[in-house]
């Protein structure tokens, strides 16, 4: 710390009051008088004092601080979860602290110790593709800090964890393709060892059963992040095929947006050809032609439920939560990429 720092002493010392007078004024305390209320303000905006919030944490032993662990901040699904969780958060008066993991399993680790030394009062997470074992989280569970998992959420440890229905999401979007009549339905995929990619893909396999259309596996591109890349590659082996597909579900829009952008290069007509359906509705989705048919995911809603149920926890430690999971609704927002009636 700076030693030109402003102290409350400093303060005392040049308007010839005590400390506690001085803190009190600045508190707003009813026993101090308006008209020292307003000499106080003014001298202390004239030296540039500014009071020491974490010395005021401290003693009340609370920092009003919430740490958030992302995989990735450029994906607009989690920059919209954030938003929702900054929106609740600062209405109540948290702060909030964003680390990205960068979808490492040790970077995660590293922030979970950087969030430990700052004394938050609860985490809110999304985890990293390569997070298998969850030690690095049970140490808060154990201290009494409260988690909220949000997405990609741990499947064998008990938590509060806010998710939406990524099997029946799934089995909506590819029963909507059979229902333009589509028969040979392909399927790019997300890594396979994140709950919610699997669930997308048993969704979507679960889809062709129930309207007995056989699984081809031919037909399925596993990716590693679901990046542009990956759904160009996958578009250009689908069309290689001799028995092509007519219809394609990706388990977000960037993959689905690629696969089209690569069958109108090839001359592949939207919807006609092969209708295509995506998942998250980013913002691009409205903005490619043909405009993008995809799953609302409630991402901002889902920052929300989080910071909801994490404040809940902070505030009510007298009437501890029993773990919850908290499954949000999603709906298919049918667009042109898909419509063929």
């Amino acid at each position: 710390m700076s030693n030109s720092r402003i102290t409350l002493k400093d303060l005392a010392k040049e308007l010839g009051l005590s400390p506690s007078t001085i803190s009190r004024a600045i508190a707003g305390h009813p026993a101090i008088s308006n008209a020292t209320k307003l000499k106080v303000q003014r001298k202390a905006e004239e030296l540039g004092f500014a009071p020491n919030t974490i010395a005021a944490s401290f003693r009340k032993k609370r920092t009003y601080s919430i740490g958030i662990i992302v995989p990735k901040l450029e994906v607009h699904f989690h920059s919209l979860v954030i938003s929702g969780i900054e929106d609740l958060a600062y209405s109540r008066g948290y702060n909030v602290t964003i680390f990205q993991s960068k979808d490492s399993f040790e970077r995660e680790k590293e922030i979970t110790k950087i969030l430990q030394n700052r004394l938050v009062e609860g985490i809110i997470v999304c985890i990293s593709n390569e997070t298998k074992n969850y030690s690095h989280f049970k140490k808060f569970i154990k201290l009494g800090v409260p988690i909220i998992f949000y997405d990609r959420v741990p499947s064998e440890l008990k938590a509060n964890k806010i998710i939406i229905d990524d099997f029946g999401s799934a089995f909506r979007a590819t029963e909507h393709l059979i229902e333009q009549g589509c028969q040979r339905i392909a399927h790019i995929a997300g890594n396979q060892n994140t709950s919610i990619f699997k669930d997308r893909f048993e969704g979507y396999k679960a889809a062709l059963k129930a309207h007995k259309i056989a699984f081809d596996p031919n037909l399925v591109f596993e990716t590693k992040n679901l990046t542009y890349e990956e759904g160009a590659s996958s578009a250009k082996e689908l069309i290689a095929l001799k028995n092509k597909p007519d219809g394609l579900f990706c388990s977000n829009d960037y993959t689905a947006i690629s696969a089209i952008q690569v069958f109108q290069k090839a001359n592949y007509k939207v919807p006609e050809q092969i209708a295509v359906v995506g998942f998250s509705n980013y913002p691009i989705s409205r903005v490619i032609e043909p405009n993008l048919t995809t799953v609302n995911d409630r991402a901002f809603q889902m920052g929300e439920a989080a910071t909801n149920l994490l404040i809940r926890q902070i505030e009510d430690k007298d009437n501890p939560i029993d773990f919850e999971t908290i499954t949000l609704k999603t709906n298919l927002i049918v667009r042109e990429s898909s419509s063929r009636h």
